[in-house]
């Protein structure tokens, strides 16, 4: 969009033109260098039409309009201020509506382009309005489901409880199902925040390599449960720009997402390696169940999941994280042949913005 800065130097340039064509036309540019001779005249006639096509395609109708009545006005004391003869005056007078038709039909095309553009821009709008809605719409049936279930799971637990002829054993067995689906709750709500109202992007010279390795460790326990081996190639020394609590999230999440998709005695790879000179690749593959095509192509979707115990935010705060460092992450998959996670990073450089 077009500042009133930007239209006063237009303005300014059309004015500029403007008098230069009509100096010409008064003999003050070339006729004291040629003498009076037909040909300025001519040229004069042909240079009255640039300011005019500028300006309408500029300002569109208007500013065609316009600029053909200043240059009419300018001229008509030179044409009858003169003694020419009637022929003459009648075809000056012919140019001067054609000053006018050029004007006009150059600022209508413009103004049909404009509007068009105007009438495609705010179909893009809807369209972008129509699919937030229907986002958010999602998630709040996504944090519905999610929060229904323990809740259901915690009045049962409650009126437990609060019977006076319920047990100790049962009380404690109920007791402990109630914190377990609050916690439940409190994760989703967590997870779901995180998404909505992410933090702001650090970016800081990070150690991605010390990140992944302390990542694979942190979760050795949740591996050994499961019955997963994990296999790291982790190179030592790649330093990316970025944010460190974020990227360990997203190792995190990875690397947890293949743990759950894995079988009992398989085995995870992580690993990490330059690419090239100017990024890095992180790999999480698994050998478990794998995913469909139709499954991949929603895997990023906010409360898309396939398993009945996840939230589905997972690999969607990982795919606005691996954005937020101007990243590109990849899955490829097939039904039980496992699936692996590429996520291309670029590597810290000393030019970049901290």
């Amino acid at each position: 969009m077009w500042t009133p800065k930007e239209d006063r130097y237009k303005i300014i340039t059309l004015a500029a033109i403007t008098t230069f064509t009509v100096a010409i036309h008064y003999g003050y540019v070339f006729q004291p260098l040629f003498g009076h001779v037909h040909w300025i005249h001519a040229l004069h006639g042909r240079f009255c039409y640039i300011p005019i096509v500028i300006a309408a395609s500029w300002f569109g109708f208007r500013g065609g309009i316009y600029s053909a009545t200043t240059i009419s006005v300018l001229v008509l004391p030179f044409i009858f201020g003169r003694d020419f003869e009637g022929q003459d005056v009648v075809g000056e007078l012919v140019e001067i509506v054609f000053y006018y038709f050029i004007g006009a039909l150059i600022g209508w095309l413009v103004d049909r382009e404009f509007l068009a553009r105007r009438r495609q821009q705010e179909a893009e709008l809807q369209v972008e309005r129509s699919q937030k809605l229907s986002l958010v719409g999602q998630i709040a049936a996504g944090v519905a489901h999610e929060i229904k279930n323990p809740l259901a799971s915690i009045k049962g637990a409650a009126s437990i409880l609060v019977d006076d002829n319920t047990s100790e054993d049962a009380r404690n067995e109920f007791g402990g199902i109630l914190q377990d689906e609050v916690r439940r709750i409190d994760s989703t709500v967590s997870e779901f925040l995180g998404f909505a109202r992410p933090k702001e992007t650090k970016r800081e010279r990070t150690d991605l390599s010390n990140i992944i390795s302390s990542c694979a460790r942190k979760v050795v326990t949740q591996s050994e449960q499961a019955g997963v081996r994990i296999k790291t190639e982790i190179a030592d020394d790649i330093f990316v720009t970025g944010d460190i609590e974020k990227l360990h999230q997203m190792t995190l999440n990875l690397i947890l997402n293949a743990i759950n998709a894995s079988t009992e005695g398989s085995t995870i790879t992580i690993s990490l390696a330059k690419i090239d000179s100017h990024d890095a690749e992180l790999t999480v593959e698994d050998e478990g169940r794998g995913m469909s095509p139709a499954e991949l192509e929603r895997v990023f979707e906010p409360f898309y999941t396939t398993r009945a115990e996840g939230t589905g935010l997972g690999l969607a705060i990982v795919k606005t994280i691996v954005d937020n460092h101007k990243g590109e992450i990849e899955l490829i998959s097939e039904v039980n042949h496992g699936t692996q996670a590429r996520v291309v990073i670029p590597l810290f450089s000393e030019g970049d913005k901290i």
